[in-house]
């Protein structure tokens, strides 16, 4: 009762950043995230996929741990099984998420997010939506955080687009803070 009462004492943001004396450390989505990146990527490489994204997150009442996997040409069905079933035989030994969560592995669909350098040359001359971090400037002088058109690839540290209205922008990568490929109909 005592160590309830001492815990209750420490704001949410506290208890996150506490290693507790009896050696269990609170673990963030953040740290989850990572620490699963480490665990799946391997993994993923030896199936011969990429993983693409890794969400650990609140929906409804329940923790989801999301992982977005893919391949040239696509994923499966098959695959993504094979990835979650050996996935919770690692995670069972592993043992590090505390609490109730549900594992998902899936493609990244049609809206393919870009979250490497190296997608931005892969997926030159798609339609891309980007999201910033700020309001910049398109080079016509417009301010804006969204952008939407055909990439035309990433150069020194700068996401070139040819826009939708006709104008170009240069993005620089490190104030990106979403970018996916556009369904073209």
């Amino acid at each position: 009762m005592i160590l309830k009462k001492y815990i209750l004492m420490f704001t949410k943001s506290e208890l996150l950043r506490l290693t507790f004396f009896i050696g269990c450390s609170v673990m963030t989505q953040t740290d989850i995230a990572s620490r699963m990146a480490e665990i799946a990527g391997p993994l993923v490489s030896s199936l011969g996929l990429e993983l693409v994204e890794i969400e650990y997150k609140r929906e409804g009442r329940a923790m989801v741990l999301r992982l977005y996997v893919d391949r040239e040409g696509g994923v499966t069905l098959d695959d993504c099984t094979k990835v979650s079933r050996e996935l919770s035989e690692i995670l069972d030994v592993e043992d590090f998420i505390r609490g109730y969560y549900t594992l998902e592995v899936s493609s990244p669909g049609l809206n393919r997010p870009l979250t490497r350098e190296s997608d931005y040359a892969r997926y030159t001359g798609r339609l891309v939506k980007i999201r910033t971090r700020e309001l910049l400037p398109d080079d016509a002088g417009n301010p804006r955080k969204t952008f939407t058109g055909e990439l035309l690839g990433l150069d020194n540290g700068i996401v070139r687009l040819k826009l939708n209205e006709g104008q170009t922008a240069g993005i620089p990568f490190d104030k990106v803070a979403k970018a996916n490929l556009e369904f073209e109909f």
